[in-house]
């Protein structure tokens, strides 16, 4: 644990062959394969993956894995599994580790060599403009570019990969393997064009008229924000200055990190992946303290009655970054920073009471009288999600898309214009934007 915490390589290690075949040997003959048909939004053949794993056959593995799956590397460290929650054995004991498996597979199959780009056969004679290169940018140029399509990604940063490079911290997805990755696919004609941001270096409207189609995968760039006050106090950042700063810094992108939690007591308000992602980055640093604040209720230990199998279950999960030394508090809500002169010293914060549901999730809070308290804090960090896209954003005036009430973009099918990933559904995960780019409807 305390190697760990003192360096940035991936914290998760590779199941031993006996550990594998332990586990792929469970799956077998469930009857009907949920993880499949219900769970893998890419729709990953599961089971017959896992029947060639345990039966050794590593190449066939691959073959099974690839046929839906564009980039294992990535799912298999960072997806939540929601294959593993509607696993037949999780009925009434736990369920087979497919991550890990698919993580072996594709380790394996890249070790070997059978990685290798897949050029189209036959080129269509039509090109595509994708804007965005994070996951359902990079999935979306795959799938056009197999098709017969020339495609030009275009990403206003300075490397591929979007969140997968500048949300998730290395300590959870090596950089490395989204470069090694890009290489793939570029032997396979794809483009990228980085540094350049569309709406402001080249026109969205031109790019339009430039191609026979365009794809708008620009995930949500607006962070929720805690307006309350004291919120001008220096020392209060959104979650992604921390991580993207972090992340820049280590390859190679700057050379010195913009914020450093060392020998500070740290304070992330929100209790989702991207906070546990601020702590394991807090904890690296060497803060004196790390603490996590949740306005919803602490989670059951176990599957919620109100999330049956196979749904995702509602309960609690504590991540590696917990588990590395963090305080974690729910049912409070932050009234107001505080501060000395102008740079914040704390939090003040009260408990709150929550209203459930008759299917027992939480529906509504009030306050608990006479429960104020402040917590101590040199650095704050905001991790409550995304709001989705700014109608203000001059890409979105200069396609003249149109936006739902919680702004995400609409496609226009009439002018082959099409919206994928979050940017289209709102935040969400890397998986579901692998299979919204993957089902692309263009011909």
């Amino acid at each position: 644990m305390e190697e760990r915490k003192g360096d940035w390589r991936e914290v998760e290690r590779m199941l031993s062959d006996a550990e594998l075949k332990e586990q792929t040997s469970r799956c077998m003959n469930c009857g009907q394969p949920f993880c499949h048909a219900y769970g893998c939004p890419l729709g990953n053949f599961v089971p017959d993956q896992n029947r060639a794993v345990a039966q050794g056959d590593w190449r066939r593995a691959y073959d099974l894995l690839s046929a839906h799956s564009d980039f294992p590397e990535f799912t298999s460290r960072i997806c939540p599994a929601l294959c593993e929650a509607s696993c037949v054995h999780g009925l009434d004991e736990e369920a087979v580790m497919v991550r890990q498996s698919e993580k072996r597979i594709i380790e394996t199959a890249f070790a070997n060599g059978w990685v290798e780009p897949r050029p189209p056969a036959t080129k269509n004679g039509k090109s595509a403009a994708v804007i965005g290169a994070g996951p359902a940018g990079l999935s979306a140029a795959v799938t056009l570019r197999r098709r017969g399509w020339a495609v030009t990604v275009y990403e206003r940063r300075a490397n591929v990969g979007g969140l997968l490079r500048y949300g998730i911290p290395c300590f959870k997805l090596d950089k490395a393997l989204i470069d090694r990755r890009r290489s793939i696919l570029e032997g396979e004609g794809i483009t990228f064009v980085t540094g350049c941001e569309v709406g402001r270096d080249v026109s969205a409207e031109w790019l339009a008229k430039q191609n026979d189609a365009v794809v708008v995968a620009i995930g949500t760039p607006a962070a929720r924000d805690l307006k309350i006050p004291g919120r001008e106090l220096r020392g209060i950042h959104l979650a992604l200055e921390l991580l993207e700063g972090q992340n820049r810094f280590l390859t190679g992108e700057i050379d010195t990190p913009p914020i450093d939690a060392k020998g500070k007591d740290v304070l992330v308000i929100g209790g989702g992946d991207t906070g546990s992602d601020c702590v394991g980055t807090a904890i690296r640093h060497g803060a004196k303290s790390v603490t996590q604040i949740e306005i919803m209720p602490k989670p059951p230990a176990e599957r919620d009655a109100s999330t049956p199998w196979p749904l995702w279950p509602y309960m609690l999960r504590t991540s590696s970054s917990h588990k590395e030394g963090c305080e974690r508090r729910w049912n409070l809500n932050s009234l107001c920073f505080t501060g000395d002169g102008d740079t914040v010293t704390g939090v003040e914060v009260e408990t709150v009471e929550w209203e459930f549901s008759p299917e027992g999730r939480p529906m509504k809070f009030h306050s608990v009288p006479d429960t104020k308290e402040r917590i101590k804090a040199d650095l704050v960090f905001l991790a409550m999600g995304f709001t989705g896209i700014p109608a203000e954003m001059p890409l979105v005036a200069q396609l003249g898309l149109k936006q739902t009430p919680r702004t995400a973009l609409l496609s226009d099918p009439s002018r082959n214009i099409v919206c994928v990933g979050d940017c289209a559904s709102g935040a969400s995960l890397v998986v579901r934007a692998l299979a919204s780019g993957k089902n692309i409807a263009l011909d």
